[in-house]
């Protein structure tokens, strides 16, 4: 798999830290005050077994402490953090997070609290959303969603170029459903999108649909049912192509009630490329009619997305630093 990246140029700022806690992996990074990318770990993502979050935040606190240790000199102004789940922007609470496991965390104000400086707080894929509206293909369109296939799936949605989240209800497509009574999903539904179309629930259905067969398979990744899948397992064909037309039935769904001019789509199941692509436009199209058809493209600003998301929400906290797209 593989798609095509653009070198990320924030452009010269205020030097801030910035967090993407996902489902799987949290990464970090300093963002320098030329707008480099100056020190990026990934780490894997701790689970918050009593709901409060303190792991992550405990994580995140000592991720911080490294940076400044590393880097002394670097004057570091602000920090973003981005997490999955439902989000309550404007209050900076982390509402519920099926997959890590916290509900009702004020995260924003915890770890301001735990860092010493402001935090921005948002969702990753609006993050991610809007670090591919500004700095990425889907600017030069106003009407655009932008969706992250990976662990989960969600979507940022822009208006008239403005950023819509619906105080963070707004873009969980992955929690359509597209196949009533079908297996079950993580938020307690079941057939949603989530559970038949990520990179997550490709690699979950195949193992179980593998049964008591190859060992191998109980490591097998969505990457390597798409292989095998092109390599002529029917198992592995089955698999991808409910995935495929599950993504494709629910972004047409999108496009009845948005319009958009542009789709995006970002994450690792994006790097499937033309694999991914092609069967989910034609079944996108096989669902409009007289609607307005719209222009899928790969996400380009790479697998940093949601880092930079963060870190130019993290930037407009600084008095006298304007964003490049809201937030």
């Amino acid at each position: 798999m593989s798609a095509p990246t653009t070198p990320v140029q924030l452009g010269a700022g205020p030097a801030v830290l910035a967090f993407d806690v996902g489902g799987t992996d949290t990464k970090a990074t300093l963002v320098d005050a030329t707008g480099a990318l100056l020190d990026t770990v990934r780490v894997p993502t701790p689970l918050s077994l009593d709901g409060t979050g303190d792991a992550v935040l405990a994580q995140i606190e000592a991720l911080a402490n490294r940076f400044r240790t590393a880097h002394p000199t670097v004057d570091i102004q602000a920090a973003g953090l981005i997490v999955p789940g439902l989000v309550d922007d404007e209050n900076g609470i982390g509402v519920f997070s099926e997959n890590i496991g916290w509900e009702n965390v004020p995260f924003r104000d915890l770890l301001s609290e735990r860092l010493g400086v402001p935090v921005f707080f948002t969702h990753d894929v609006r993050a991610a959303g809007a670090a591919e509206y500004a700095l990425g293909g889907a600017g030069q369109y106003s009407d655009v969603l932008v969706v992250v296939i990976g662990t989960g799936i969600a979507g940022a949605v822009f208006i008239n170029g403005v950023p819509y989240s619906a105080h963070g209800y707004a873009g969980e497509i992955g929690h359509s459903v597209v196949d009533p009574g079908g297996v079950e999903c993580a938020c307690g539904g079941r057939g949603c999108l989530e559970a038949i179309g990520s990179a997550g629930a490709i690699s979950r259905l195949y193992r179980a649909a593998s049964g008591d067969g190859d060992p191998a398979d109980n490591a097998i990744g969505a990457r390597e049912v798409l292989e095998r899948a092109q390599a002529g397992d029917f198992r592995a064909q089955k698999i991808w192509t409910e995935a495929t037309d599950a993504i494709g039935q629910v972004l047409a769904q999108c496009v009845a009630l948005l319009a958009p001019e542009a789709i995006v789509l970002g994450g690792g199941l994006a790097q499937a490329g033309p694999a991914l692509f092609d069967p989910v436009e034609k079944r996108m199209n096989s669902f409009l009619t007289f609607h307005r058809r719209p222009v899928l493209l790969p996400a380009t600003v790479g697998e940093n997305a949601g880092v930079v998301g963060a870190a130019l929400g993290a930037r407009r906290l600084v008095p006298n630093v304007a964003s490049p797209v809201a937030l």
